[in-house]
């Protein structure tokens, strides 16, 4: 991973929601034409209701590279706590925010109580642990680097994920993130039917995925945003 000192921002976004910039590369964890809008669109809608839609889940099994602000963790909560499932969510992140940062987003300003409470959890539990936040919901954040995922005990084997976010920064920024063989890894940690969303459309992301073994669609993108890509194994 290259040596990157994360000095995040705080930034407001077009739909009002926060976003963090990093200056060092220049790259926000976000879009700027609205973090909310854009997280709803392509994590929830475009992946977790897509697939809640497709098959009777009891329960699901979520992998989100690039943690981040938890802003797609918490969105997954809401909407599985709504359809009744519950879910096993692992987060990866290399840099984890500090919580003075994490306080100043404005994304509780639209929680109810449980999700305000659910939030502060999210981002207060112990790194590296499974933790059940609220006996449907468990959530384990993993303090490592993405591209080392084949090294990493996710799932008890293979055929693990139902859901994967590649939420990582663009591939202009870091593109060792986003190799045939980081794809090839997700690949054989998902099941059959799994998909994968991310809000990049670049034409090497696309090659890179149907080298891997995924079927890749390109979907409508967020708004700002032409188009986004999703894959099923």
């Amino acid at each position: 991973m290259n040596d990157i000192n994360y000095t995040p921002q705080l930034q407001l976004t077009k739909d009002g929601s926060h976003t963090l910039f990093n200056a060092q590369l220049n790259e926000s964890y976000h879009s700027t034409n609205g973090a909310l809008q854009e997280s709803l669109h392509v994590f929830i809608e475009a992946g977790l209701k897509a697939l809640l839609n497709k098959n009777n889940y009891e329960n699901i099994n979520i992998l989100e590279l690039g943690f981040g602000t938890g802003l797609n963790a918490i969105l997954s909560y809401i909407a599985c706590n709504k359809h009744k499932v519950a879910c096993n969510y692992t987060g990866i992140e290399a840099y984890p925010l500090n919580s003075s940062l994490i306080e100043q987003l404005n994304y509780s300003d639209w929680m109810n109580e449980d999700g305000k409470y659910i939030f502060k959890l999210m981002h207060t539990c112990t790194w590296n642990e499974k933790i059940d936040l609220n006996n449907t919901f468990f959530l384990q954040k993993l303090n490592s680097n993405i591209e080392d995922i084949a090294q990493y005990p996710l799932g008890e084997k293979n055929n693990h994920f139902d859901l994967v976010f590649m939420d990582a920064f663009d591939p202009t920024k870091q593109p060792e993130l986003w190799t045939v063989e980081v794809f090839t890894s997700l690949y054989q940690i998902m099941k059959d039917g799994a998909y994968i969303v991310t809000y990049s459309s670049k034409g090497d992301v696309k090659r890179a995925m149907r080298e891997a073994g995924f079927i890749v669609e390109r979907l409508p993108g967020p708004i700002g945003k032409r188009h986004m890509l999703r894959g099923r194994k």
